[in-house]
């Protein structure tokens, strides 16, 4: 069964519970800085983990000291729950790595 695009207001309520996300046009983004850029390979490739176990990738860019998602659902053409999911399962991993 193909994953459902999430409402407006869905999306507004699923949004205010991750700081830092925001909207842009049909994704989330978020952009985290950390301490040195081996903080930010390391924290990369734990987002990479992530995406691989729940099947679904993100729009990721590693900076000399920061890291930046865009997160989406391609096939939708917007935002579904599998979308917040990945992007709370990356907030509660930026915590480990000193991102702020």
């Amino acid at each position: 069964m193909a994953a459902a695009a999430l409402s407006q207001q869905e999306t507004q309520d699923r949004l205010a519970e991750l700081p830092g996300w925001r909207l842009e046009g049909d994704r989330i983004a978020r952009s985290y800085r950390l301490g040195s850029h081996f903080g930010a390979t390391a924290m990369v490739v734990h987002i990479a983990q992530v995406q691989e176990e729940l099947n679904h990738h993100s729009e990721l860019t590693l900076g000399y000291n920061t890291v930046s998602l865009t997160v989406n659902t391609h096939t939708v053409g917007g935002l579904t729950a599998l979308d917040f999911t990945l992007a709370g399962r990356v907030e509660s991993l930026a915590g480990v790595h000193g991102a702020s």
